[in-house]
């Protein structure tokens, strides 16, 4: 669940950046490496996780799927905290630099 969500994630992220000239302003590619990168993290982690387990993998308890799914909205919420400090710091719009 980890993975799908950070890939759906990924995507979304991905679109609005490349359709939106205002996002790329707004280093909305900063947020697309993060999710590209977790998602090839648990990409990596379900692998090995296959091979280890086998087809089991495959049959996770519901309360696998439920902390599974915690952990990919805490990723998300994670990663886009970290975009918006980003965004505090640099100010890529002069936008608290012109109000002081």
């Amino acid at each position: 669940m980890t993975l799908l969500l950070t890939v759906i994630a990924a995507v979304i992220s991905t679109a609005v950046w490349y359709s939106n000239k205002s996002a790329r302003e707004l280093k909305c590619g900063i947020l697309c490496y993060m999710f590209w990168g977790a998602s090839l993290m648990w990409l990596v982690d379900a692998v090995v996780e296959y091979i280890e387990m086998g087809s089991e993998y495959f049959q996770p308890s519901v309360s696998d799927m439920l902390n599974d799914t915690f952990l990919g909205f805490s990723v998300i919420a994670l990663a886009l905290i970290v975009w918006v400090i980003y965004l505090l710091i640099k100010d890529p719009k002069n936008i608290i630099k012109n109000n002081h």
